[in-house]
């Protein structure tokens, strides 16, 4: 096990930079997500971390130590891709135990690392197959134990659920969570799937065109996002973020209601800011209820457990979140009452948070 960290790291493929300056630390045994849209740098920053990628400037160091200038297989981590890269021709005890081979370990302690990791995995009855007559989620084990019997100080893992259906990757995310927790190995995971970030991430790092837009633990970034970009990106569904106008008194017009919200009282009447409430932090209110915002329901969609629905005022749109089940129809009119205190606030032009 080993800490990471990433000193003003910048990477440029001729004139155009992708990456831009990025501080990140890592501490030992900690399990980090990079998280972010398609192109924003994640998966880039991961694969110069891997030693795939030239480093343009900047440092990384492993355990203390340097490694830009050195290859993957001297850097002592170990990689899971998306796409499994097994050996079709061999065996699941032959793939998992090939990195070990190749380094001329000695056949009696690979045999018992693979079979080690093999039952970490749920892997033993499968040792003797192929790739072809296994599942999905047992090839991204098999991928998974391939990296788990080098003994690595640092885990690299590049979107690896992607390829898998829904319901495999929520149990898949919480098997390897459940292995990080075993292990204890410094662990480094891109997605762009932020559900995935916010479950298994002890600290999440949100990434924005090659920057850090935030870095913070799962819940602190969801309650506290820094701009109305994470606003938007963390949370499912995301963060109403509507157009509003400061009128001093600490309270805002937005989808031509009078909002109160935390930071409002300190900004000048007039002022152009952007409102936030997350679907859940939506009540629908009673008739004559102050601080509501009238609004016409367009679409109902009933989960079971819940009932979302998306409804519209003044041009602006919104999604709630109720816990109960609801007897709506569309072209239904509701109050929606943003909860005291639940509110957030950025500034217009920069997108930066109000407190």
């Amino acid at each position: 096990m080993a800490e990471v960290e990433i000193r003003g790291l910048v990477k440029a493929y001729g004139a155009q930079a992708v990456v831009h300056g990025v501080d990140i630390d890592i501490e030992d045994g900690q399990f980090v997500v990079l998280v972010g849209p398609s192109g924003c740098g994640k998966s880039t920053l991961l694969r110069m971390i891997a030693g795939l990628e030239a480093v343009t400037g900047g440092t990384i160091r492993i355990g203390g130590r340097v490694v830009n200038n050195l290859p993957p297989a001297e850097r002592d981590i170990a990689m899971v891709f998306q796409s499994y890269a097994l050996y079709p021709h061999k065996t699941v005890a032959a793939n998992m135990g090939f990195p070990l081979k190749m380094r001329g370990m000695p056949r009696a302690e690979i045999e018992e690392r693979v079979a080690r990791a093999a039952e970490i995995l749920g892997l033993t009855p499968y040792l003797s197959r192929y790739p072809r007559a296994l599942s999905g989620g047992q090839r991204q084990r098999v991928a998974m134990g391939r990296a788990i019997v080098r003994a690595p100080q640092v885990f690299l893992f590049d979107e690896p659920l992607s390829n898998l259906d829904a319901k495999l990757r929520v149990q898949m995310r919480a098997e390897i969570r459940e292995l990080h927790q075993r292990l204890a190995t410094t662990t480094v995971y891109v997605t762009h799937d932020q559900i995935e970030a916010m479950t298994m991430a002890d600290r999440i790092v949100v990434m924005r065109d090659g920057r850090i837009a935030q870095v913070g633990a799962p819940l602190d970034v969801y309650d506290r996002p820094a701009d109305s970009f994470v606003a938007g990106f963390i949370g499912s569904p995301s963060m109403n973020l509507l157009p509003a106008v400061a009128l001093g008194g600490g309270r805002v017009r937005a989808a031509g209601a009078d909002l109160a919200a935390p930071g409002a009282e300190r900004l000048a009447p007039g002022a152009a800011v952007t409102f936030g409430v997350r679907p859940e932090h939506l009540d629908i209110a009673p008739e004559g209820a102050e601080g509501a915002i009238e609004a016409i329901v367009a679409v109902v969609e009933p989960t079971g457990s819940e009932t979302h629905l998306v409804a519209r005022a003044e041009g602006a749109e919104l999604t709630v979140v109720a816990r109960d089940r609801l007897s709506v129809a569309p072209g239904a009119r509701l109050r929606l009452a943003p909860r005291p205190g639940l509110a957030h606030l950025f500034d217009a032009g920069t997108g930066r948070r109000i407190d």
